[in-house]
């Protein structure tokens, strides 16, 4: 859907800029030609605030996994001392520490890649409206050269001053264009950083996920025999014989 709409926009401007071309040639332009580049850069900003909520969700998601690494090292460090009652529930704790960061790391790594996708999209489609300006401004300046010859006997100077007015606006227009696409190209990496972070976090959660389980499991090792050995009744001692009998 977002890419058949920059399509959809991509098709709109070109077709105002052929219509703003034939206008021009007639000493005519339409009013609405103005606002086609600040909806461009509307567009642009409403995909810009898309991604920062996107990079809000995957900070809510880092937070969770501390939150869980937290509650696991906590339980570290009562382990040895749990009554033999709450012994089903640590290992209930361990399954959920052990699955959950598969489950955060799957989600995390879905939102990445809809921002990436979202953002080939935005290139290709500042790549292709800068192509299209500068192909409709050559055509524009052959049919003004083509005028001014074929109409010598006229005055050229509202002519030229006529162009060189225009260029200067397709001028500060692609100039906005660039400043949008420098502003795209932090956006990508902001994201490519937040990417890596992420992903060597998740690792090392999983890390110590699994050296918590060795700990617990070598924990409930040493206990039972231990548990074992408190069990067994005390060996009854062996009656003595005295030396008068």
């Amino acid at each position: 859907m977002r890419s058949g709409g920059l399509e959809s926009l991509q098709v709109y401007l070109v077709y105002l800029l052929f219509v703003w071309l034939q206008h021009i040639s007639v000493g005519y332009l339409p009013a609405d030609m103005s606002c086609t580049m600040e909806k461009v850069l509307s567009d642009a900003r409403t995909l810009l605030e898309r991604l920062k909520e996107h990079d809000t969700a995957a900070e809510s998601l880092i937070e969770q996994s501390s939150t869980l690494s937290q509650r696991v090292h906590s339980m570290r460090e009562v382990g040895n001392a749990l009554p033999d009652k709450y012994i089903e529930e640590s290992a209930g704790y361990q399954e959920l520490s052990k699955y959950k960061p598969h489950v955060l790391l799957t989600q995390e790594n879905t939102q990445i890649k809809e921002l990436q996708q979202e953002n080939r999209e935005l290139w290709l489609s500042l790549e292709e409206h800068q192509y299209a300006l500068e192909l409709i401004m050559g055509r524009y300046r052959k049919q003004m050269l083509q005028l001014m010859m074929g109409k010598k006997e006229l005055d050229t100077k509202p002519v030229l001053s006529l162009h060189e007015d225009h260029a200067k606006e397709v001028q500060s227009q692609l100039e906005r264009i660039c400043e949008m696409g420098q502003v795209m190209r932090r956006a990508v990496q902001v994201d490519d950083q937040h990417y890596c972070s992420v992903k060597e976090r998740l690792a090392q959660l999983e890390i110590e996920n699994k050296e918590l389980r060795d700990l617990l499991a070598i924990s409930k090792n040493t206990l039972k025999p231990h548990r074992e050995e408190t069990s067994q009744p005390n060996a009854e001692p062996s009656p003595r014989v005295t030396d008068a009998e």
